[in-house]
């Protein structure tokens, strides 16, 4: 099997990647865990009997490696994705630095699997935003039935997003509130507990956030439609799994029964019907799982077909990690 090298090993998503290939059997022995020189040598947890020795990524030969998973910030996998492409190491890359250029496939394989083949372009393929990934999952099998114009989607986003930092964040604010201290911001503009911020990414010229715009454009480019996507992106008080409210509008008429069926038989979904006692799902439900959860699936009559739905998934498994050894797995099996 491919030697495999995870960069930013020793992050929120890098110890998942490293628990999720373990989980599909890659075996310890074909695995390079790399990190920064400060956290070079430290142990990880790699299945439930194995360790391995981070290395230094600096000092990392990528000639070692087949393949090599980013698990990193923009501005780390700007500087080393070309140079493990170099060494005719295929990239595959978490970051949003690759995800818009044309020559490079954006991939979730339930949607799109099939452009994987591309990645000859470059040797780099590109995993989407988290909120964009459990969005399309979900999407992606109603297509089946009728053709999306437009959809609509409010975000509740845990903290997780945005790092170990935002997690200890928001248990040192929870804390402090009930022994009467004043919590500090300093992982978000505004205090995270017992809170919600609209504020996710960076501002832009028309009033949008960065998250908000990579939702709409990743879309376009993963379904190849011209689907409309509004988007409002919330940071909330939860430390694991993002939770969307999506209306979608169609072309054409789509019942609630067609949806639950259609849904019911999609891959990486797991949907709740009305009749289940729990009818809907909340994200402690769905942590630490690489479904993507959906319930309360109504109709809309405010168009002329439309529904709406609750989403929930895991945005550290199937938002990032799940899907980057989904297609590390793919690759190993089907191409190289």
């Amino acid at each position: 099997m491919s030697r495999i090298a995870v960069v930013g090993a020793t992050g929120n998503v890098g110890r998942l990647v490293l628990k999720v290939l373990s989980e599909r059997g890659f075996s310890a022995d074909g695995v390079v865990a790399l990190s920064s020189a400060e956290s070079a040598g430290k142990r990880l947890s790699y299945g439930e009997n194995s360790e391995i020795r981070c290395g230094s990524l600096d000092e990392y030969d990528f000639h070692g490696s087949e393949l090599a998973i980013f698990a990193t910030s923009d501005a780390v996998s700007e500087r080393y994705v070309g140079r493990a492409v170099q060494c005719g190491c295929v990239a595959i890359d978490s970051s949003s630095c690759y995800r818009m250029d044309d020559d490079v496939p954006l991939v979730i394989p339930e949607v799109n699997k099939g452009s994987i083949a591309s990645y000859t372009n470059r040797n780099i393929i590109a995993s989407p935003n988290c909120s964009t990934t459990q969005m399309l999952v979900a999407l992606n099998p109603l297509r089946a039935v009728a053709r999306i114009k437009r959809v609509v989607v409010s975000t509740y986003q845990s903290v997780s997003g945005a790092g170990r930092g935002a997690m200890s964040e928001l248990y040192d604010q929870t804390k402090a509130m009930f022994i009467n201290k004043k919590p500090e911001p300093s992982e978000f503009p505004r205090q995270i507990s017992f809170n919600c911020i609209p504020h996710v990414g960076e501002f832009l010229e028309d009033g949008s956030t960065t998250e908000e715009w990579k939702m709409s454009a990743e879309t376009k480019k993963i379904m190849e439609e011209d689907i409309k996507v509004a988007a409002t992106c919330v940071r909330v008080p939860v430390f694991v799994c993002h939770s969307q409210a999506l209306n979608i509008e169609f072309h054409s008429a789509i019942s609630v029964e067609e949806a639950y069926e259609v849904l019911s038989e999609a891959p990486g979904v797991l949907v709740l019907g009305n009749e289940s006692s729990m009818k809907y799902v909340t994200p402690i439900d769905c942590v630490d799982d690489d479904a993507v959860y959906i319930s309360r699936i109504r109709e809309d009559a405010t168009v002329p077909y439309g529904l709406s739905m609750w989403v929930i998934s895991d945005n550290l498994r199937k938002g990032a990690a799940s899907n980057l050894v989904q297609i590390a797995q793919i690759l190993v099996e089907e191409y190289l």
